[in-house]
């Protein structure tokens, strides 16, 4: 059932034949007699009744439609962010797609470019951010800026990431260490007290959110470190002419120590500089920047609905109100989502599910399945899930999300796990989402154990984050496994209460 309302799904988003067209999914069980039921919005029928059930959906009094029209249509679906990369970097022309258009990706683009054009020609600082919610597409936007720039053979932009796994899958990928940089790397070269310059003047921050304050600067660099947003801006201090800095943010994903601080960082960045910067940023973060010399809010820079889930827009509001504890709100939504063909289970029997993705996909090598799981459950490993510190640390990102399922490191071999730090703004197909006894349901809302000598701020929060990454990286659904035992059994009720169907 999930495979041909999937199918449906895709043929709606993205065959040109389909559009506009009503679509019903309908599943024929070849073997049985006297079949007719429904599940949702997928039908199942037998052979022997066929005929007659066609004819009760179909209205035979409208004309036919052009079937060879229908047959040649194309037919472009949504590449991953890899596949999307593969093809910048290839001097390929990305598909036309029709959710990327939608969502104004296009527009975003335009309106970096044309602050890139003013700030570089007039000499200008300009801090430029860009917004949007998990699978939005901005690393798209930051990948694609990054592309443009290089084929106007300026050269002038260089795409940077303080996601070591999202920097690790690209270059993997992409067989170069030049497009795609690590954050950290670049400014211990360029920032603190170094000389140096960088040649690029337009430095694209992925998960700009996410940047080291300074007391976590200090720890991984020495006493002398700033801040990185500090360190980006005393850096273009010290450029002869214009800067573009690109902030791509995503909100409420802050799973390390030393993020909690958020865009904040970056007015109190500006404010210890003498340079007159111009901010432009999405209308509902414009407060933040009192230190620029102008901020210009531009809706355009605010990317709100997800290219990852397809049509299940909903899922980003889903997991924040199961997160929030709202269950009775969550339930009606994930009626939604099922309608929407996002379909979200919840079992207690991982090996079951593993069967279950295998057979989905089979002989589908361009799909990835995977087992996601919280860095600080205690739980999970003794249920066949490897998520202690030591078991994630040997997996090579590059491989797990990139390489075909039979490839011992693939992510489709479901014996090893990628932590929230190794999937965060990357995704898969239909992931496995362990949940663990770092984040149990009390019966009134989500608990975490004592953080001991955590020096976060804020140990709950970071744990809410970190399911909230883990809950948000499907394209195609998912199952939460939650393993067996009476201390495990609260959080399994909340998650049904909350509308996943039990698989």
């Amino acid at each position: 059932m999930d495979q041909v309302a999937a199918y449906c799904r895709d043929l709606a988003e993205y065959h040109a034949g389909s559009r506009g067209k009503r679509i019903v999914p309908l599943l024929v069980m070849a073997g049985a007699e006297g079949l007719r039921k429904q599940s949702g919005d997928v039908r199942i029928y037998s052979p022997d009744t066929l005929e007659q059930d066609i004819a009760q959906i179909v209205d035979c009094t409208d004309p036919p439609g052009d079937v060879a029209a229908f047959l040649e249509g194309d037919y472009e679906p949504l590449p991953s962010l890899v596949h999307a990369a593969k093809l910048l970097f290839e001097k390929e022309p990305l598909p036309q797609i029709r959710r990327a258009e939608s969502v104004g990706i296009p527009d975003t683009l335009q309106v970096l470019h044309e602050y890139a054009g003013r700030a570089l020609q007039a000499g200008e600082k300009v801090l430029a951010l860009v917004t949007g919610v998990p699978g939005s597409g901005k690393t798209l936007v930051g990948l694609q800026f990054t592309y443009d720039q290089s084929e106007q053979g300026a050269n002038n932009a260089v795409f940077l990431s303080g996601n070591g796994p999202l920097v690790e899958l690209l270059q993997y990928a992409l067989k170069n260490k030049i497009f795609v940089q690590d954050v950290h790397g670049f400014l211990k070269q360029y920032g603190g007290g170094s000389t140096r310059i960088p040649r690029e003047r337009i430095w694209i921050y992925d998960e700009a959110q996410r940047a080291w304050d300074d007391e976590r600067a200090k720890d991984k660099r020495g006493p002398q470190a700033l801040s990185e947003p500090n360190d980006f801006a005393r850096l273009a201090s010290r450029v002869d002419g214009g800067v573009m800095i690109i902030g791509l943010i995503g909100e409420g994903q802050e799973i390390h120590l030393g993020e909690e601080a958020g865009i904040s960082q970056w007015n109190d960045a500006l404010a210890a500089v003498p340079d007159d910067w111009t901010v432009v940023c999405p209308p509902h973060v414009a407060h933040v920047f009192t230190s620029a010399k102008q901020c210009v809010p531009e809706g355009l820079l605010n990317l709100s609905a997800s290219l990852c889930t397809h049509r299940a827009l909903g899922l980003q509001e889903w997991v924040r109100l199961l997160l929030d504890g709202k269950l009775a709100q969550t339930h009606v939504l994930a009626g939604t989502l099922r309608e929407d063909l996002f379909p979200v289970y919840v079992t207690r029997n991982v090996e079951s599910t593993k069967k279950h993705a295998r057979e989905r996909y089979l002989g589908n090598l361009g799909r990835r399945f995977g087992l996601l799981a919280s860095s600080k459950a205690k739980n999970l490993a003794d249920h066949g899930i490897p998520n202690d510190y030591a078991a994630t640390k040997r997996v090579r990102k590059g491989p797990w999300f990139s390489d075909d399922p039979d490839h011992p490191g693939s992510c489709c071999q479901l014996d090893s796990v990628a932590a929230e730090f190794a999937c965060q703004g990357l995704e898969l197909d239909f992931p496995i989402v362990a949940w663990g006894d770092d984040l149990t349901w009390n019966g009134v809302a989500w608990a975490s154990p004592p953080g001991g000598r955590s020096k976060a701020k804020n140990p709950h929060q970071l744990r809410l984050n970190s399911y909230r990454v883990l809950l948000t990286r499907g394209r195609d659904g998912m199952v939460i496994f939650v393993p067996a035992g009476k201390e495990m059994d609260a959080s399994f009720e909340a998650l049904v209460t909350a509308g996943c169907a039990v698989m």
